[in-house]
């Protein structure tokens, strides 16, 4: 198959799961405390395929495979629609008729959902395919000779502990920091021969992107297969690990720490989705799981028009005792609105220049 077919393919898969289930708990969550569903739609756009299901909810999947959404009975407050439209709410079904945490139950049910989709891929994960084990998880199995892991003395069996005094336990955390620190220099702590030892090495850029590399390939990685009851267990640990792990990078990323060019957009997803599925079944569902950590948290996040933002206001509301002002709810919207676009172009422009598009038209230019 094509490398860039693979690549859309692997991507409307990855994003498909991930917006599906994401919506599904939006509308399990409505249908629960009585909030009629109008439309379920995976994708934007013209309908490919549609039904309507016994409830009178209509199900769409849009020709726009970037997106999709659960429209609510009544979600509109009275005062932006017609009087036609508010005579045909249906009476105990509207959403903004419910108490404030029915609402704040449906909007959090969305995030929710996605954080048990990586617990039971992960669980799925360790209980058929096998947990990896941490020991030997950083142990360099080859170095390229002339590479800059080989100039800088690292050898074959050197298990790498920490990077710049950061700790790494799993041979990918090794990737995603060398891999936009091209030309600069990392403090690594390594374990030889029972012995720890520091040691300093300068990532090359790779010719194809620019991003980083050392030069060395991690050793064979065993799997333990867990039962299901400890797979399970495994799962939401590791799922709270990822949070764990996500939010100290933002944070360092805020502090300064980290730079914010190993942030990512659409594209670098579809990227990295192609990739990945080139490797096998089980690394993208691992994928999955990881990306449905993240977009769970990324909903959280206090930004009106993400769902977070939507519980701060349901959160002024119970403390106020009545719902934010209009007004002050439309500011809101339209600055969380401005703080996304201003992510989605930081995050292209990270993406286009890991892709080198910036060095070659450069490069076209003289």
């Amino acid at each position: 198959m094509p490398d860039s077919l693979r690549t859309l393919l692997a991507f409307v898969v990855v994003l498909g799961v991930l917006i599906f289930i994401h919506e599904l708990g939006h509308y399990l969550a409505a249908r629960w405390r009585g909030v009629h569903v109008e439309r379920f739609s995976v994708g934007f756009g013209r309908a490919l395929a549609n039904w309507t299901d016994r409830h009178g909810t209509e199900w769409r999947i849009g020709w726009l495979p970037l997106g999709g959404y659960v429209k609510l009975h009544g979600q509109e407050q009275p005062g932006d629609v017609s009087e036609e439209e508010r005579a045909a709410w249906r009476p105990g079904g509207t959403f903004h008729d419910k108490p404030v945490l029915d609402r704040a139950i449906v909007v959090a049910a969305g995030p929710i959902a996605n954080f048990v989709l990586a617990a039971v891929l992960f669980a799925g994960l360790f209980a058929f395919h096998g947990r990896p084990m941490n020991d030997g998880a950083t142990t360099i199995g080859t170095v390229v000779e002339g590479s800059a892991a080989a100039g800088a003395g690292l050898l074959p069996g050197d298990r790498v502990l920490a990077l710049d005094d950061e700790a790494v336990t799993r041979f990918e955390q090794i990737q995603r920091h060398v891999q936009p620190r091209a030309g600069q220099p990392i403090a690594i702590r390594i374990q030889r021969d029972g012995a720890e030892r520091s040691l300093t090495v300068t990532p090359t850029p790779r010719a194809a992107d620019g991003q980083g590399v050392l030069g060395i390939a991690g050793g064979a990685v065993s799997f333990e297969r867990l039962d299901p009851l400890t797979a399970v267990v495994a799962g939401i640990t590791h799922t709270g690990d990822i949070v764990v792990q996500t939010l100290a990078g933002l944070w360092q990323m805020i502090a300064g720490q980290r730079g914010t060019e190993e942030l990512g957009g659409p594209l670098r997803i579809a990227q990295l989705s192609g990739q990945v599925a080139e490797l096998g079944l089980v690394p993208l569902i691992s994928l999955i799981a990881v990306l449905s950590v993240n977009l769970a948290l990324i909903n959280l996040f206090p930004i009106p028009v993400l769902d977070g933002g939507h519980l701060m206001f349901y959160a002024a509301e119970a403390i106020r005792g009545r719902p934010v002002p209009p007004r002050a709810q439309e500011i809101g919207f339209r600055a969380g609105f401005a703080v996304l676009i201003a992510l989605f172009v930081f995050a292209t422009w990270n993406d286009l220049t890991q892709f080198g598009l910036f060095r070659w038209v450069a490069g076209l230019a003289g």
